[in-house]
Parts: structure tokens; sequence; C-alpha cells
């Protein structure tokens, strides 16, 4: 018996290796928030104008195929605009609506021509803040990035086995965590020359999986 190899699979408990995976897919869903803003001199004058701008806005996108379910008011608010002067108490001017929505766009295919549609139909009192993609479904992401993140830990951990001189045994503690990373997007922002349609480019998204395992090591 080789009492030198003997003793180091004593002391040795097992063989902790960590594996990464990844997976990609393109974003079959487009999120953006979006709205109106309006400015009036009185809060009714200011209410009835962006309740005008805010129906034209939820018809241009229902015109184009977005469901009810897929329009969802995100913010409202109604606020004083001052004027602040040198030495003076500052002066309401008007007041300013804001009328914000969530939108899920799912034909991305069409997601350029909605937004276009949309900003036309609300005019200079159109508002984009944020748009972001998303892969409805990634649980099939999820399982090709494990999968590869088990075969990198697997890979590792024979390597380390096979350099020590030992077998590696079955796993005996496995943890995980997983992410997703943002998708780029790159939407257009002049949105004036209507004779072309505003490019939207999906890109794609990464779901990652780490794997922490811990092999026996068999006698």
């Amino acid at each position: 018996m080789d009492t030198a190899k003997e003793g180091m699979k004593t002391a040795m408990s097992g063989i902790s290796v960590s594996g990464r995976g990844e997976a990609f897919g393109t974003p079959d869903t487009l999120t953006v928030k979006m709205g109106i803003s309006v400015a009036m001199k009185t809060v009714s004058e200011a209410v009835d104008a962006a309740a005008r701008r805010a129906t034209d806005l939820i018809g241009a996108l229902q015109n184009l195929g977005v469901a009810d379910a897929n329009i969802q008011t995100s913010d409202y608010s109604i606020h004083p605009e001052y004027e602040y002067r040198e030495n003076k108490a500052p002066r309401i001017t008007g007041y300013r609506v804001d009328n914000m929505l969530d939108v899920e766009i799912l034909d991305i295919d069409r997601a350029g021509e909605v937004l276009d549609a949309a900003t036309a139909a609300a005019e200079d009192e159109a508002r984009i803040e944020g748009v972001s993609f998303v892969v409805e479904d990634q649980d099939a992401l999820l399982v090709a990035a494990r999968t590869a993140a088990w075969e990198d830990a697997k890979t590792r951990a024979e390597q380390l086995a096979e350099l020590a001189g030992v077998t590696l045994g079955a796993p005996v503690t496995i943890s995980e965590s997983a992410g997703g990373v943002p998708s780029p997007i790159y939407p257009r922002a002049e949105m004036a020359a209507r004779s072309a349609t505003t490019p939207v480019q999906p890109g794609h998204e990464t779901v990652s999986v780490d794997l922490t395992v811990t092999f026996a090591i068999d006698s």
C-alpha cells in the first residue's frame, strides 16, 4: 500500500470546484415606458388636454394590435410649474399633467412601427422614458445554462482528481446561483422624420448559472 497516497486520501474530504454556464436567447417582448406630458394654464385645461392625448396614444397602440392587458398606467401626476424671479417669490405659471404607461409589445418585428404610431398620436406631448427587452420563457435557457455549468464543474473536478492521483467520487454538495444579463437595445431617439420606421434591435439576452460542487474521493 502506498502510505503517502493513503494519507492524502484521508486528509482530503473531497474536491470542491466551481462551474459556469451561459445560454443565449432572442428577446420576444419589448416593454416600453411611454406616455404624455401636458402643461396648461389651469388644472382643468391640463387634465382635459392630457386625457385627449393619452386617449389618442392608447388608441394608436390598440390599432396596431397591442392588447388592453398589455397597457398599464404606471404613473399619473399633476403639479404646478413655477417661474423663478430674482429677489421675488416663485410664481405659478401653469400646471403639468404626466400620464405614463407600461406597454408590452409582443410582436418585436413591429416594435418600431408601434413606437412611431404612439409618438405621432401624442405629438409634442409624447414621452418615452425607457425600453427593455426580455425573453418571456426563460426555462429552456436556464436548463441549457445549468447543463453547461455542470459540465464545466465536472471537467474541472476530473482534472484535479487526475492531477492528485485520486479517484473522483459522487457529488456530495451542490449549490447554484443564476442570473440574467439585460440585452442591449438601440432605439433611435429622433422620431420627427416619419418617412422611415424607427429601427429597434432586440440583440440577445444571456442567462448564466454558477455552480459550486463538492465531489467525494473514492477510496
